[in-house]
């Protein structure tokens, strides 16, 4: 397709700041944007840790990111403000629909220079305010939002490009086994009742390497200690802690037997790649809002994670691998 002369070309905007599940669960609304307007030159505005993988989905001709300015950092907003403004952008889609993001419009409005805006914000253009959109699937809530905005059909989150565009990720140099599964033992700092505890984990890896399975172990340094737990349990165990990136994950998860994990960005990922995928849930969370999608998907729940058995997962797994639970309808969702 040829280009129109890049003067020519209608400037759009995406917001999408944080965190990395919900990102990823954006990439199908980034798609739809994308084919909704397919001459525009569309920017994303995020944050740091996102940008690469954001680069990685071809999906925008510009990554710009957010200087986090606030009531502590004032010239970073007033910065960010300016940019805005100057960049003239004919529409914008607020997929972070935060009171963050939000502000962005409001100031903007207050200059006399918002453009047409769809979010949640008061006074713009396309404002998704159904009483039901709290109660959604982010996936769902997305696809109500763009279609509020005139594009009725969302596209459903494709990960391919980690493991098969031009930046796919190279994880033959983790040197793993033809089997193995990924175990996802981390999560939030501040909710450690998302977590599993980790001797169930540890319990759960030495049955699996009993099976011939090796047990690949998925965290950054703040999951080290927990890491460390499970792989003196399970000497057989891989740990792959601050090695991988956000493109490795789904890489790893296409190739992987199976998933465990708990409610935590990562498992996303690796669920979208077509792995099957147990996740598990505390009251914390609800899985109606939060569980992971794919096509082989199993969510269990408990009020306290303490209280979920191995053999329970373990039977989860046998489902997921199985005969996993069919995708909920997707509404507006184009799979």
């Amino acid at each position: 397709m040829v280009m129109p002369p890049e003067s020519a070309r209608p400037r759009l905007l995406v917001i999408k700041l944080s965190a990395l599940g919900d990102v990823v669960l954006a990439l199908g609304p980034m798609a739809t944007i994308r084919r909704h307007h397919p001459d525009a030159h569309l920017t994303v505005l995020t944050t740091r840790p996102f940008a690469p993988l954001l680069r990685a989905s071809g999906l925008f001709d510009a990554v710009h990111l957010d200087p986090r300015g606030g009531a502590g950092r004032p010239l970073a907003w007033v910065g960010l403000i300016r940019w805005l403004r100057a960049q003239r952008f004919e529409r914008v889609y607020d997929l972070q629909t935060s009171d963050r993001s939000s502000g962005y419009f409001r100031a903007l409005r207050g200059l006399g220079a918002a453009p047409p805006w769809s979010g949640i914000a008061s006074g713009c253009a396309f404002r998704h305010a159904t009483p039901e959109r709290t109660r959604l699937h982010t996936i769902e809530r997305q696809a109500q939002q763009l279609a509020l905005a005139g594009i009725p059909e969302t596209c459903f989150p494709d990960l391919s490009f980690a493991w098969s565009g031009p930046q796919a990720a190279e994880v033959d140099r983790f040197g793993l086994p033809a089997r193995f599964a990924l175990l996802v033992p981390g999560g939030s700092a501040h909710r450690p009742e998302k977590r599993w505890p980790a001797d169930r984990f540890a319990a759960l890896a030495r049955g699996l390497a009993a099976e011939g399975l090796t047990p690949v172990l998925l965290g950054t340094a703040a999951e080290a200690a927990v890491i460390d737990a499970i792989r003196a349990a399970c000497p057989g165990a891989v740990a792959l802690v601050d090695r991988t990136t956000l493109l490795d994950i789904p890489a790893l998860g296409r190739r992987a037997a199976l998933a465990v994990g708990n409610d935590t960005g990562p498992l996303h990922m690796i669920a979208l790649a077509g792995c099957p995928t147990v996740a598990l849930f505390s009251a914390a969370s609800t899985p109606d809002k939060h569980r992971p999608r794919g096509p082989a998907v199993v969510c269990l729940r408990r009020d306290r994670l303490d209280a979920l058995a191995v053999d329970d997962v373990r039977a989860a797994i046998t489902r997921a691998m199985t005969d996993p639970p069919p995708e909920p309808a997707l509404g507006g969702v184009r799979g």
